[in-house]
């Protein structure tokens, strides 16, 4: 039953990933294994998730499972990828003050934080072959380059913020890539 199969697994990215870029890896795999969207869909869904409001888990899970499975499948991949959030929050609350001063909890933090980094890295190198260039780089979608650099100049010289940012960059891909 593909709502149990969207179910678990969104429960296993929840369980397994640190939340937010770091599981965009574990999204496409699972994707793109049971054959539920394709990569350039999965990257579609990406930009839209990180677009809209809310975190990116939570709205890549909904707008995957809407569209392998409608209303009910988006029901059963948002459950999924809330629980590990939901159990993991209500475990830290209740022993909130045991870890606060916790040097071990310190140290696994510090383990985790290149891991996240080496993950949001392999995310970049993923999406902008899906977005920038063909298989092994068979060609360069110049256009979308030039939006990417134009947004990145406007964030970062300009500090424009984001939502502004996006307006641009919708635009000049309407104007870039046709209507």
């Amino acid at each position: 039953m593909i709502y149990l199969e969207l179910f678990l697994s969104f429960l296993m990215i929840g369980f397994t990933s640190f939340g937010g870029m770091s599981m965009i890896p574990l999204i496409n795999q699972e994707m793109l294994s049971h054959g539920w969207l394709t990569a350039r869909e999965v990257a579609d869904i990406v930009a839209i998730a990180e677009m809209t409001p809310g975190p990116l888990g939570l709205n890549c899970a909904t707008f995957a499972g809407i569209r392998t499975a409608g209303i009910p499948g988006a029901l059963a991949a948002s459950m999924g990828v809330i629980i590990p959030s939901l159990t993991v929050c209500m475990a830290a609350a209740a022993f909130l003050t045991k870890f606060k001063e916790s040097r071990l909890m310190d140290e696994a933090m510090y383990g985790i934080r290149p891991v996240c980094i080496g993950m949001i890295f392999a995310v970049i190198i993923q999406q902008s072959e899906v977005n920038y260039a063909g298989k092994l780089f068979g060609f360069v979608s110049w256009p979308a380059v030039l939006i990417g650099a134009v947004a990145m100049v406007l964030l970062l010289k300009f500090k424009w913020n984001v939502p502004r940012t996006i307006l641009v960059s919708a635009a000049l891909g309407m104007l870039l890539g046709g209507f």
